[in-house]
């Protein structure tokens, strides 16, 4: 009977699993794969997609200081491979929704029998979507809306289709799309939210911000979930900002703030820092911000975002002009444990950069504007300003930093010796206190990383310096620093064997170094004597009149500077007045007179530009100065007539008329002194000297303008080709010119008869033509002040080059007379670039 049982029992369940097969349209299996797929494979398909969306959100990290997004997901650029998944927890979900598909799928007839495979589909969609497969997420739920017209997922899968629309940058079929489904179906509140959303984020890509404000509001207002109602709602408050509405957006953001802890928290604070910004000192009471903002800071459920209100309380006080107050708060915003908001950041140290700026803090400045684009992203269009802006403030430390050494220096020279003795005793009696302070906290070896000169003196590497040998027993300094160490370890001992072991009263001698530490003698170092400080002060009136030279230089460049790229034209008078005042250089005079002339103009010191104006014409009446101020239409096209002047010499460099680019190049470096365009003239001159004077001089031009313009773009282009190209042109040396399978055949000239050049070029060009050697051509290259060449080029070997010589010297018809040299296309390049055409011919290689 038992045994009967069990084959029943199995035979019935053999029995329900053959008639639950996908084929069979019947109740049992139906059952069985709707049951099956919704409880089993799908819901454990659900679960991973929703871990997916929270790992989504955890690793997002909204910009409140720009308009957020509707939906909180972060496009990854990072293009994957095949059968690659971004979230592992989406491919399961995808995986999953295959799953369901592939074994409950109940296809008969053209129909589908199971109810749960359209849900598949909509789950096998969003998986895509959410891992940024668009294109794929886009089939699966057109397949939805094909196959599936009447199930109950129709309205979820059409406003799906479209999201995903969005994404792949199709905004307006998307709007078209939903609103056709809007004004033709019945959704519930969710869904209905859902498409509005979905259109107020495609108006927004589309910059139509106005048009995106209804459709989001109403998806504020019939979504059932509270962190998308106070997204909606900040957003909402950013739309009106955007539209220049402050009042709007207020009302918006108390929307957000009265649904408190309903939402996260961070759309509230935000919030009310939105509000802050908008605030109206001329319709609110100041004093009601000023308790918000300090409520909020001492809030503790606020600490997380301390961050974005400390930058606001900073905002508050430097509006009032309390920059000092709200230094403060901006360096409590950066040093907020646990701030994740880079963006902030980057506000934060351009702000304190700016101020340092404002307040001629250029190297504090500079600090702050390199953190500054650290945190910024790069491809933001504020990210080049800055980083120009801090290029520029390259060029003023450096030149600030010369003119305040040399105004230190300059003005010490001219005191008398009693106050230069004055001066530098204070600084060594606060070394000696220093040095003291050293020796009582038991150092043995000085702190204090002291200047081989004091402040105010020249760097030993300046002429007239003085240098120190840094050998031990050629230093005084150092060897009286020794003797004292030796004393406060060891005490007196007498030089004898084994004289660390003998008993000489150590303790004792160290008692008394204690003892006698404030009448320690520093006379024995001379470091500490005022005097060493003032015989290092220059007195050769070379090197104080070279002093002058570079201040006044560095006078001039930071007024030019102010002037014209910071707009600082105070401190540009500032400078200007001060370098004319100083007896400078011819050079410089009329052109600071000029950036006087405009800097008076741009703050409206009428009186004073009227002065300048007439200075400068009946002083200068032939300067190019005196013609853009008497005519300054002349360069209403833009082109300055610097860049005319360069244009124009570089034209003679392309002619091979290197003598006068030198020349040129001369005279405009003086006429156009301390302008931008100096570099390029002193690079294109550098380059005409290679061309007419060898490897030699071209290497001294080009350092000359890498040492005199480090911040230039053409000093920096100057240092790569010293260090580049030059040394792989040094090593080049002629060769056996049998070796060549290219050769030139060179006919030699003096300078002063290029007209017989020019000449036998057009007859060697005839006698080309009638040969019809039509591979061959001509040149006539500078080699040297003194000599030309005229060329033929393209010769294949020695042999043919001496042939077309002989045939162009015999033949009646040609009658050249003049004597020729074949030479290989590769010791020609030596020969010009070295100058050494006597050695070639010399050796007839």
């Amino acid at each position: 009977m038992r045994r009967f049982t069990q084959v029943f029992f199995i035979a019935l369940l053999l029995g329900a699993v053959i008639s639950c097969s996908r084929k069979k349209d019947n109740f049992i299996s139906r059952s069985w794969h709707s049951v099956t797929a919704e409880y089993n494979t799908l819901y454990n398909g659900n679960l991973a997609l929703e871990a997916g969306r929270k790992e989504l959100n955890q690793n997002y990290s909204d910009n409140y200081w720009d308009l957020l997004p509707i939906e909180r997901m972060q496009i990854d650029e990072e293009i994957l491979l095949p059968d690659s998944v971004r979230n592992q927890n989406f491919g399961i979900a995808e995986q999953k929704a295959a799953k369901a598909i592939q074994r409950h799928s109940m296809l008969i007839g053209g129909k589908e029998e199971n109810p749960q495979i359209d849900e598949a589909y909509i789950l096998l969609g969003k998986a895509r979507y959410y891992d940024q497969r668009f294109i794929p997420a886009l089939e699966a739920f057109n397949y939805i809306l094909q196959k599936y017209p009447a199930s109950n997922s129709i309205r979820t899968a059409q406003i799906w289709r479209e999201k995903t629309n969005i994404r792949l940058e199709n905004n307006r079929i998307a709007i078209k799309n939903l609103q056709r489904i809007l004004d033709n179906a019945q959704f519930e509140d969710q869904e209905y939210a859902d498409a509005k959303a979905a259109m107020a984020q495609a108006y927004i890509n589309l910059q139509r911000p106005d048009s995106a404000l209804a459709p989001l509001t109403t998806a504020a207002n019939f979504t059932k979930k509270d962190e998308e109602k106070g997204r909606y709602y900040f957003i909402i408050g950013q739309l009106y900002n955007l539209l220049n509405q402050p009042k709007n957006a207020n009302l918006a953001f108390d929307e957000v703030i009265d649904l408190n802890r309903k939402s996260p928290r961070i759309y509230m604070i935000n919030a009310y820092i939105q509000k802050a910004r908008n605030f109206d000192p001329e319709e609110n009471d100041d004093q009601q911000l000023k308790e918000l903002l300090t409520d909020l800071e001492e809030d503790r459920e606020n600490r997380p975002f301390l961050d974005k209100i400390y930058f606001q309380i900073g905002e508050y006080y430097n509006q009032r002009d309390s920059v000092d107050t709200a230094i403060t708060y901006y360096n409590k915003s950066l040093r907020t444990p646990g701030s994740s908001d880079q963006f902030l950041r980057s506000i934060n140290y351009e702000i304190l950069a700016n101020i340092n700026f404002d307040r001629s803090e250029y190297q504090t400045a500079a600090s702050y504007f390199d953190s500054t684009l650290y945190e910024m992203p790069a491809n933001l269009r504020e990210y080049r300003t800055i980083e120009k802006k801090r290029k520029n403030l390259d060029d003023v430390i450096f030149y600030q930093a010369i003119a305040n050494k040399n105004d230190s220096i300059l003005n010490l020279i001219d005191l008398p010796r009693e106050e230069q003795i004055a001066y530098y005793t204070k600084y060594t009696d606060k070394l000696k206190e220093d040095y003291k302070k050293e020796i009582e906290a038991g150092k043995t070896e000085e702190a204090l990383a002291l200047n081989n000169a004091g402040p105010g003196v020249p760097d030993v590497s300046l002429p007239g310096g003085e240098n120190t040998s840094n050998f031990y027993f050629y230093n005084e300094s150092r060897i009286a620093r020794g003797a004292r160490e030796f004393l406060k370890v060891w005490g007196n001992r007498k030089l004898a064997d084994n004289w660390r072991w003998m008993a000489s009263g150590n303790t004792g001698a160290i008692a008394a170094n204690e003892e006698e530490l404030d009448e320690f003698d520093f006379s024995s170092d001379p470091r500490f004597d005022p005097a060493t400080y003032v015989d290092k002060l220059p007195t050769d009136n070379l090197v104080i009149d070279s002093l002058y030279k570079d201040r006044n230089y560095a006078y001039y460049q930071l007024g030019l500077i102010y002037n014209e790229k910071f707009g600082e034209y105070q401190l540009a008078t500032d400078k200007l007045e001060a370098l004319l005042a100083s007896d400078p250089e011819e050079r410089l005079i009329l052109p600071s007179k000029y950036n006087l002339y405009k800097a008076y103009g741009r703050l409206n010191m009428n009186a004073k530009q009227e002065t300048m104006k007439n200075d400068i014409v009946f002083s200068y009446p032939d300067s190019q100065y005196a013609i853009f101020i008497q005519n300054p239409q002349q360069l209403a096209s833009g082109e300055s007539l610097a860049q005319r002047s360069y244009e124009k010499t570089y034209g003679l460099y392309e002619d091979q008329k290197f003598a006068e680019v030198i020349s040129e190049s001369n005279k405009f470096i003086t006429r156009y002194s301390g302008e931008e365009i100096i570099p390029k003239f002193e690079l294109l001159k550098a380059m005409a000297i290679g061309r007419l004077r060898g490897l030699q001089e071209y290497r001294k031009a080009l350092s000359y303008v890498s040492l005199t313009y480090p911040q230039s773009a053409e000093g920096e282009q100057a240092k790569n080709m010293i260090n580049g190209s030059l040394p792989r042109l040094s090593r080049l040396q002629l060769q056996e010119d049998s070796l060549a399978t290219n050769y030139k055949l060179i006919y030699q000239f003096k300078s002063e008869d290029r007209e017989a050049a020019l000449a036998l070029q057009q007859k060697i060009d005839s006698a080309l033509v009638d040969l019809e050697y039509t591979s061959f051509s001509t040149s006539i290259d500078i080699y040297t002040e003194e000599t030309i060449f005229v060329v033929v080029h393209g010769l294949q070997d020695r042999i043919r080059a001496l042939g077309l010589g002989e045939l162009l010297r015999e033949n009646d018809e040609y009658e050249l007379e003049n004597d020729f040299i074949a030479i290989s296309t590769s010791n020609y390049r030596v020969v010009l670039l070295k100058k050494k055409w006597d050695d070639y011919l010399l050796n007839n290689i």
